[in-house]
């Protein structure tokens, strides 16, 4: 890993925890990963959203902020890179498809300010699964507020997602790796394929990748 900074991205259920976790303990890497548990919005979300989006996003975008300034600003001199299970950039995402335009013009003026004060991370990898693979996974992990998560709530998400690459040029490092196929938690082989692609030299701007 030739990269001082990775974050793995994904729709809720992609195994961007499970991935960056591997990664960290073979690489000799300084693992940071969400703190999502602590939000106490999320189970009300998933119950009533409208009446939650706000104050969910919020607290994720302050929680999130906190976390990468603290995390990225201590150096780590017994670790070779830093790998997160998430980036910044989630957060305006996740709140372009759960809030109405009128909070999401004032979500965004606190984002802005933020992500300018945070490192971009040198690549970004984007674990692509189609909703059905992806509620397989939220099943059975078994969080009991994510299993009333409806496959219109996931399309929205992976569709800002794509949104968001379509409109980066130069910005950032991205690969979007379609894992439909690739199981690199219990597969060896894939997880290897996963590891090359990781390691691979890219420039800015988007690349695909189907293994």
């Amino acid at each position: 890993m030739h990269y001082n900074f990775i974050a793995i991205e994904g729709n809720i259920g992609a195994g961007k925890t499970s991935l960056a976790k591997k990664i960290a303990k073979d690489f000799n890497a300084k693992l940071i990963l969400e703190e999502f548990e602590d939000n106490a919005f999320l189970p009300k979300f998933y119950k009533e959203p409208e009446k939650y989006a706000f104050p969910l996003e919020m607290t994720f975008l302050a929680s999130r902020y906190r976390q990468l300034k603290d995390k990225l600003e201590q150096q780590d001199l017994f670790k070779d890179f830093t790998i997160t299970d998430y980036y910044i950039i989630k957060s305006l995402i996740f709140a372009g498809k759960t809030l109405p335009p009128d909070e999401f013009n004032l979500y965004k003026k606190f984002f802005d300010i933020i992500f300018q004060q945070l490192p971009k991370p040198d690549l970004l990898v984007y674990l692509y699964l189609k909703t059905p693979n992806l509620q397989k996974n939220i099943h059975k992990r078994g969080r009991p507020y994510e299993l009333e998560i409806e496959d219109g709530y996931l399309d929205k998400i992976q569709e800002g997602y794509f949104e968001f690459f379509k409109q980066q040029k130069d910005e950032h490092r991205i690969v979007i790796v379609d894992t439909n196929n690739l199981d690199f938690v219990n597969n060896d082989d894939d997880y290897r394929k996963m590891v090359e692609i990781l390691s691979g030299e890219y420039s800015p701007g988007v690349h695909r990748i189907i293994p």
